[in-house]
C-alpha cells in the first residue's frame, strides 16, 4: 500500500490531499491570507512557513509525516519538459530555486517539501505535469526575434487532466482528440492539445490578463517603462506577475468581490471584467486556427470558469468554433494522486531530472541541437 502526499501550492493558498493507493483520506485547501504573505519578501521565503502548516495539517488529521511513501508536487519552473512524472533531487532544487528565476512560481515550494520529506523520511519524491512541460511543435516557437522563441509554461496538469476527463465523457480517447483547454486563475494558460500533444500554447504573458498578471502588453512600452528609471527589475515583473490584471485596476482579485461592485454600478469595473473575458475568447480563436477550427471541444476550467459573467462571455465569443464544456475548478489533485501511484507500482516511468536538463535546449530551440536565438549554417 502506497501512502501519497499530494501538493498544488498556488499564491494565496496550499492544497493538499493524502491518498492511500486511489482512496482519498482527506483534501484541504489551506488558505494564507494577504496579511500572512506579506511578511515575505520572496517566495522562497515562504518554505518554512508552508512545511509547517502542511505538517500541522497531517497531525491535525492524524497522518504521521513518517507514513508518507511518495511526496508529489505540482512542481515549479523547472526546464522544458516532457509531461510526467520527474523524480525531484537536489539538483532539481538547485535550479527551482535559481537567483536569475526572477518570476518564481509558488508550485516550487511544493517540491520543496516533498524533498524535505525524502530527505527525512525515504519518501519517493517527484513532480508531475509540471509547470515547465512543454511540448510545442517547432512552427509554434518561432518569433520575431530569435533570443525569444515562443515557449509554453504554466497549467499542464489541470488542462491535461481536465481534457482527459472530457474526452471520457465523450467516450473517445485522449489521443484521438482535438481540445483547446483555458485554465483560468490568478494565472491562466490556453492550451492546444491534439492527439495527445499539447502542440501550442498562449502563456499568460503574452495574451489574456488574470486577477493577477498583466498579460500581453506593448513590447515597446514595456521597454519604454523597465528603462525609465521608474522601477527596478524586480519591481518591473511584479507589475505583470503579481500586481497586474483586475489587481492593478480594481485593488482586488476577489472576482466576487468584482461582480458586486458590477451590480452595484460600477461601470469601470464592468468593463475591465469583461475585458479579461473577451481577451480570453480572442486567444482561444487564435489557437484554433492553428488546427484549421477542427476543434472537438472548447473547455473552460480553473476558479474564475465558476463566474458566469466570464463563462457566459467567453462561450457566446467561440461556440461558433467547438461545443463550450465548462469544468469549474480543477482535478489535480486526482490527477498529482493518481500519477503518483502509477509511478510507486511501476507503470509509469520516473523520468531524471539530470537527463531532461541535459536535453532540455533542443526543447526549447525552434530547430534541434540549435541554441535560441543562433542561425544555423547553411
Amino acid at each position: 500500500m502506497e501512502r501519497i502526499l499530494v501538493m498544488n501550492l498556488g499564491s494565496t493558498s496550499s492544497k493538499i490531499a493524502v491518498y492511500e493507493d486511489d482512496k482519498e483520506l482527506f483534501t484541504q485547501t489551506l488558505r494564507h491570507s494577504q496579511e500572512e504573505m506579506a511578511q515575505f519578501d520572496d517566495v522562497l521565503d515562504q518554505f518554512e512557513f508552508r512545511n509547517a502548516k502542511i505538517r500541522e495539517a497531517l497531525a491535525e488529521h492524524e497522518i504521521p509525516a513518517e507514513s508518507i511513501t511518495v511526496a508529489c508536487s505540482r512542481g515549479g519552473n523547472i526546464c522544458a519538459c516532457p509531461h510526467g512524472a520527474i523524480g525531484i533531487d537536489q539538483a532539481m532544487i538547485d535550479y527551482l530555486t535559481r537567483p536569475e528565476d526572477t518570476a518564481k512560481h509558488a508550485s516550487l515550494l511544493g517540491s520543496m517539501v516533498a524533498y524535505d520529506f525524502a530527505k527525512e523520511y525515504g519518501s519517493l519524491a517527484c513532480i508531475y505535469d509540471a509547470i515547465g512541460t512543454d511540448e510545442k511543435q517547432p512552427i509554434a516557437r518561432v518569433s520575431g526575434v530569435p533570443e525569444l522563441p515562443h515557449f509554453t509554461v504554466g497549467h499542464t496538469l489541470n488542462t491535461r487532466a481536465m481534457a482527459i476527463n472530457c474526452a471520457e465523457k465523450m467516450g473517445k480517447s485522449f489521443d484521438e482528440c482535438t481540445f483547446i483547454v483555458a485554465h483560468l486563475g490568478g494565472g491562466s494558460s490556453i492550451r492546444l492539445y491534439k492527439n495527445g500533444v499539447n502542440i501550442d500554447s498562449v502563456n499568460d504573458d503574452e495574451g489574456n490578463f488574470t486577477p493577477e498578471r498583466g498579460g500581453g502588453v506593448g513590447a515597446k512600452s514595456l521597454i519604454d517603462l523597465c528603462y525609465s528609471g521608474k522601477y527596478t527589475a524586480k519591481e518591473a515583473m511584479k507589475l505583470i506577475h503579481g500586481n497586474g490584471g483586475l489587481k492593478a485596476h480594481l485593488g482586488t482579485t476577489d472576482a466576487i468581490a468584482i461582480e458586486k461592485m458590477i451590480e452595484e454600478g460600477d461601470e469601470y469595473a464592468k468593463i475591465v471584467y469583461e475585458a479579461m473575458a473577451y481577451n480570453v475568447g480572442k486567444d482561444i480563436a487564435k489557437l484554433s486556427a492553428v488546427v484549421c477550427g477542427k476543434v472537438d471541444k472548447i473547455i473552460l476550467t480553473g476558479g474564475i470558469s465558476y463566474s458566469k459573467m466570464i463563462t457566459n462571455k467567453v462561450t457566446e465569443m467561440v461556440e461558433f468554433i467547438a461545443p463550450v464544456e465548462v469544468m469549474p475548478g480543477e482535478f489535480e489533485m486526482e490527477a498529482l494522486a493518481a500519477g503518483a501511484l502509477r509511478v510507486a507500482q511501476g507503470q509509469e516511468e520516473l523520468q531524471d531530472f539530470a537527463e531532461i536538463k541535459a536535453s532540455s535546449v533542443d526543447r526549447i530551440s525552434i530547430v534541434p541541437g540549435v541554441a535560441p536565438g543562433t542561425v544555423p549554417a547553411r
